[in-house]
């Protein structure tokens, strides 16, 4: 089964925080994850984390599809940072899901809903 969604890194936190409703753990917690090397990035290099913390968020890399950045993302992100405002995790993140034909799966959707043909999901509204 292809995978559908890029979970961005606020809806990984908010999932190890016990933040998301039940619904959206549940729906998370249905698939494969699918994540940037910027979300792997941003999660793990989480500043002052203990061990305990950060090692269920290894266990979550371990087990998650993670997506590189190759030259198509690259290009896309240039694309993205040219004609939106946006910062450059962000637009990687958002360049990632649209190489991959995935839909974003994020809280933070002001951030992302301009940008052209990315589809967003946003776990607190399912």
């Amino acid at each position: 089964m292809e995978p559908e969604y890029l979970i961005d890194t606020n809806v990984v936190i908010d999932n190890f925080g016990n933040m998301l409703p039940e619904k959206a753990k549940a729906f998370v917690s249905s698939f494969v994850p699918v994540v940037s090397v910027v979300t792997k990035l941003e999660v793990l290099g989480w500043p002052k984390a203990t061990k305990q913390q950060l090692s269920p968020l290894y266990g979550f890399m371990e087990t998650a599809i993670l997506l590189a950045i190759d030259e198509a993302v690259i290009d896309r992100t240039i694309s993205i940072r040219q004609s939106k405002k946006i910062g450059l995790g962000d637009a990687i993140i958002a360049a990632t899901a649209l190489q991959h034909n995935l839909k974003l799966m994020t809280h933070n959707t002001k951030d992302f809903k301009d940008i052209e043909g990315l589809q967003l999901i946003n776990p607190y509204e399912l």
